[in-house]
């Protein structure tokens, strides 16, 4: 198992696309290993924008935000995104921690932390 320094043991995603693709084939193939194998102690996705769409919409990639979560990954969704694309209550039926980011995401860019935008 690969090793990585304590003060690099944090990974957050931040998931814009709407592109299904890149959600399956990236996002959750790298999120769910990663944090499966040990690769990163600490994962979490933001789900902003058409994302949030893409999520409400789709049954497989439900599944996929399910196993996510089950695997230790934390999950939250910008709810001024939700908002706007009406999905709020889709996203929270699901589990995941809908609430404002704007501030929290400029604090982990300020704080340089590892961060993939999707």
């Amino acid at each position: 198992m690969l090793k990585i320094a304590d003060s690099n043991e944090k990974l957050t995603v931040l998931w814009t696309s709407e592109d299904r693709e890149v959600a399956l084939k990236m996002l959750f193939m790298y999120t769910i290993n990663g944090k499966a194998k040990g690769w990163w102690q600490d994962i979490n996705i933001i789900i902003w924008g058409p994302s949030a769409r893409l999520l409400s919409e789709d049954e497989e990639l439900k599944k996929q935000i399910s196993k996510a979560m089950h695997v230790g990954i934390t999950v939250e969704a910008c709810k001024a995104c939700a908002d706007l694309y009406g999905v709020t209550e889709e996203l929270e039926k699901l589990d995941i921690d809908v609430k404002y980011m704007g501030e929290p995401l400029t604090q982990l860019i300020k704080e340089k932390v590892n961060l993939i935008t999707l």
